[in-house]
């Protein structure tokens, strides 16, 4: 076991020493390394949306775990569940009056476990959490994505309204783990069940992210043309790349911590 770790310390330490410019060059080379994996791996890539769904629901379950059994939300942002179940709610909403799909079932369940999470937290379990930490200001996020939606919105024959509300939805899911990243900033050591749900988040949004991206390649560009026309197409891939690498830095240093044997996750400064 020490000698298959030994090449991956010496890899992690020659990445660490690299200049940011080229540590951005190698995420993009990984990124589109696994990119081109999927694409020849997964036939179906509307499997890799389930499949993004399923790893945020593993994700949750850890957290339910936690909650339950260790009886402490210590280290866990409210804000984060909060903002996970307004998007989710959106997306409901707008999956019963706009397309209704087995997608709305997921995200159904994914809701009613995030609000029992919050509701955990708000009542059973207040005593644990670290509010003084979780002091991240909501309307940081919710103004922007809410002026982002009025004037970028799907271009679609659906009601205006809805139409918002779907691009609402889209750009708050893109930002809505920074109040969780900024706990794990002020605290600096992150335990386990979080870690691996941050790092569950991290890998649904890849996924997500590599759904779209193949989807658009598949379709040669005419995939953007169906969701119409302006800015909107752009900026629904410019939320999934957004969402992808916001957790990127987090999930190196888990992956390295995971292969050191360590249990709990201590970030260096300026990381998240």
């Amino acid at each position: 076991m020490r000698a298959q770790q030994r090449p991956i310390h010496a890899l992690s330490m020659w990445v660490r020493r690299q200049p940011p410019k080229v540590k951005a060059f190698l995420a993009v080379v990984s990124g589109m390394s696994a990119l081109v994996l999927l694409r020849f791996i997964v036939h179906d890539h509307d499997n890799l949306f389930v499949a993004a769904e399923a790893v945020h629901s593993i994700g949750i379950s850890v957290l339910i775990y936690k909650l339950t059994k260790e009886k402490t939300c210590a280290g866990l942002s409210l804000k984060t569940q909060e903002l996970t179940a307004i998007f989710l709610a959106v997306r409901l909403y707008c999956s019963f009056v706009m397309e209704y799909d087995i997608h709305t079932l997921l995200d159904l369940a994914t809701l009613a476990t995030t609000l029992w999470v919050i509701y955990m937290i708000r009542f059973k379990l207040k005593s644990s959490y670290m509010e003084e930490k979780d002091n991240f200001a909501l309307y940081y996020v919710l103004v922007p994505c809410t002026a982002l939606a009025l004037f970028i919105h799907p271009s679609t024959s659906h009601n205006l309204v809805n139409r918002i509300f779907w691009a609402f939805c889209v750009y708050l899911e893109a930002v809505s783990v920074l109040p969780q990243l900024r706990v794990m900033q002020n605290t600096k050591i992150v335990e386990p069940f979080t870690a691996h749900y941050v790092f569950a988040l991290g890998v649904a949004r890849f996924l997500s992210c590599a759904h779209w991206v193949l989807q658009v390649l598949d379709s040669r560009g005419h995939l953007l043309v169906a969701l119409g026309y302006g800015l909107w197409p752009s900026m629904v891939l410019i939320s999934e790349i957004v969402q992808t690498f916001i957790l990127a830095d987090f999930c190196y240093y888990y992956i390295k911590s995971v292969f050191g044997g360590q249990l709990v996750l201590r970030l260096p400064s300026g990381v998240v």
